[in-house]
C-alpha cells in the first residue's frame, strides 16, 4: 500500500500550487479537502484552482454538489475515501490537499468516537427533533450541552451533531472530552508551510483584494439571483456570508473587504491551532517544494 501525502495548513499558504507540483513529479492525482470547493458556482471566493493552475493534473472533490445542497463530513468521507483507495490500488501516491481539518481527519483516521456504543433510540429521538424543529434546534441543543464540539461542527452536519448528542446522553460526558483512538487507515506523510504570522496575514489580505477585483460581489449576487438562500450552507463560507450581509445592509466594498480579511485571519489562526495537534512536518517557505518533500518521503 502506497503512502498518502497530505498538503494542509492555513488558507493562502500555497497548498494548491505545492500539491500540483508534487503531483506532476509523482505522476498522480490530487484530492481536494476543502469544504467550499465541493460547491459548483463558488469560484472566486474559494480561490478555486483554474484549469491553468491545475496544469493538467486530475483533481477530485471539486464541483461535486449544487450550491443549494448541504454537504457533510460524512458525505465527503464516503465519496473521497474510495478515490484514495483506487489510486493506491493503481500504485499511485494519493495527494490530499486542503485546509478543512475535519475532511482531512475523516480520510486519515478511523475514529472510535471514544469507544461509546451507538444507541438507536437516542438517534431516532434527535432525528425526530431535526425533522420537526429543524437542524438549527438540533444544533442549539448541542451548544447547550457541548459548546466545544459545537464550535468545530457545522450546524448542517446532522450526523455528527447527533453523534455528539448521543455520546453526551449515553455517558454524561461531552464528546469534546472523549479521547478517541485515532488509528490511521494507511501510511501517510503530512506537510504544511510555516509562514511567519505577519507574512501569512499579508498573503490573506492580498488574496481578498484579488477576489474583490475579480468579481466576488457579482459571484454572490449571481448565486442569490439563482435562488441560493442566504442561509444555505455554502453561503456561510467566509467571503460569501460577509458579501451577502454587506449587500443587504448597504455596506461599502471597503467595509466588506475589511471584514472578510479580519475573519479570514481569525479562521487561519483556528486552522493552525487544529493542524498543530496533528503529526505534520512544518516546512519553512524556502523548503516548501516538491523536490524537498520527495526527499523526505
Amino acid at each position: 500500500m502506497s503512502k498518502v501525502i497530505f498538503i494542509c495548513g492555513a488558507t493562502a499558504s500555497g497548498k494548491t500550487s505545492l500539491a500540483v507540483s508534487l503531483a506532476e513529479k509523482l505522476h498522480t492525482e490530487v484530492i481536494s479537502a476543502d469544504s467550499l470547493l465541493v460547491y459548483k458556482g463558488l469560484n472566486i471566493g474559494t480561490a478555486k484552482p483554474s484549469k491553468e493552475e491545475m496544469r493538467g493534473i486530475r483533481h477530485h472533490m471539486i464541483d461535486v454538489v449544487e450550491p443549494w445542497q448541504t454537504y457533510s463530513v460524512s458525505d465527503y468521507e464516503r465519496t473521497a475515501l474510495p478515490i484514495v483507495n483506487r489510486l493506491q490500488t493503481e500504485g499511485k501516491v494519493p495527494i490530499v490537499c486542503g485546509g478543512t481539518g475535519f475532511y482531512i481527519q475523516s480520510l486519515l483516521y478511523q475514529s472510535s468516537f471514544g469507544g461509546v456504543q451507538g444507541n438507536q433510540a437516542i438517534r431516532d429521538k434527535y432525528e425526530e427533533l431535526a425533522l420537526k424543529e429543524g437542524t438549527d434546534a438540533l444544533f442549539a441543543r448541542l451548544r447547550e450541552v457541548d459548546p466545544e464540539s459545537a464550535a468545530v461542527l457545522h450546524p448542517n452536519d446532522k450526523k455528527r451533531v447527533i453523534r455528539a448528542l448521543e455520546i453526551f446522553e449515553c455517558t454524561g460526558k461531552k464528546k469534546s472530552d472523549q479521547h478517541d483512538e485515532k488509528t490511521p487507515r494507511f501510511p501517510f506523510e503530512a506537510f504544511a508551510v510555516s509562514w511567519p504570522r505577519e507574512e501569512l496575514y499579508r498573503r490573506i489580505d492580498l488574496r481578498v483584494d484579488t477576489m474583490m477585483a475579480e468579481g466576488l460581489i457579482d459571484e454572490v449576487n449571481n448565486l442569490l439571483r439563482e435562488g441560493v438562500d442566504e442561509e444555505a450552507q455554502c453561503m456561510q463560507g467566509i467571503g460569501y456570508k460577509e458579501v451577502a450581509e454587506g449587500l443587504r445592509s448597504g455596506q461599502s466594498l471597503e467595509t466588506m473587504s475589511d471584514i472578510i480579511k479580519k475573519r479570514t485571519r481569525n479562521y487561519a489562526k483556528r486552522q493552525l491551532t487544529f493542524f498543530k495537534r496533528m503529526p505534520i512536518r512544518w516546512l519553512e517557505p524556502s523548503e516548501a517544494t516538491a523536490e524537498e518533500i520527495i526527499k523526505l518521503l
